[in-house]
């Protein structure tokens, strides 16, 4: 909803971020609204009319992460008898599937162990680190530990990030996740923005102060094809 640098030439008070949106628009309806507005409507007008053009705005809350720890040893009788219960029929779907693997031949045991990929073990740690807090949408870790990748492939070597102008190195400082498409509402299949994760990397020396922006380095990694 901030209003963009340029704006209609006509009307001088619908804003636009470029002239594609501002042609979009243009051919969306303000060719038909344009100049209609009376000088004393609020600066609301200056907004192109087309909402779908805007993601929904949210509030972002900020939490540290916290370590995933067993369950208290002072449990309730009932915790215990459900975890026995557990265990129990755990054993018994093992049994069941150890006589299952006994009628099958060799060669396709070997062939079902090879099935998981190192690329679906990546994917899998991915899924159960998430699983956590599923609908986190930035995660924040400045110098620390690395990003979570979802896939193996296409992970950018230290040659692959370029240093800062200033000529320092740029280091990881967060990434943004994909439940973020879910919450901007983009992530129907088709024509429309994925990504796996999107890894941020900025200047080591935080140069340029608080007074202007300064661009910094993004890595776009999709999921891998054989990812499900």
């Amino acid at each position: 909803g901030c209003l963009g640098p340029r704006c209609c030439g006509r009307c001088r008070r619908a804003a636009y971020c470029g002239p594609e949106h501002q042609a979009l628009d243009w051919r969306r309806g303000h060719r038909r609204s344009c100049g209609q507005h009376a000088a004393g409507d609020d600066l609301a007008n200056a907004i192109p009319e087309h909402n779908e053009f805007l993601f929904p705005e949210y509030e972002i809350l900020i939490e540290p992460e916290e370590p995933e720890f067993p369950a208290d040893s002072t449990d309730d009788e009932q915790g215990a008898e459900d975890t026995s219960k557990d265990a129990k029929e755990q054993e018994e779907a093992a049994g069941t599937a150890d006589e299952a693997f006994q009628s099958l031949d060799e060669e396709t045991l070997e062939a079902m162990a090879k099935h998981e990929t190192a690329e679906e073990k990546i994917f899998q740690m991915f899924r159960k680190q998430v699983a956590a807090e599923p609908e986190q949408i930035i995660r924040y870790c400045r110098g620390g530990e690395g990003p979570l990748w979802v896939s193996g492939e296409n992970r950018p070597e230290e040659k692959d990030i370029p240093n800062c102008v200033c000529g320092a190195k740029r280091i990881f400082e967060f990434q943004i996740m994909p439940q973020l498409l879910n919450h901007l509402q983009v992530d129907s299949l088709g024509e429309s923005i994925d990504w796996g994760t999107l890894v941020v990397y900025t200047c080591a020396d935080s140069c340029g102060g608080e007074s202007e922006y300064l661009e910094e380095f993004i890595w776009k990694q999709d999921y891998s094809m054989g990812c499900t």
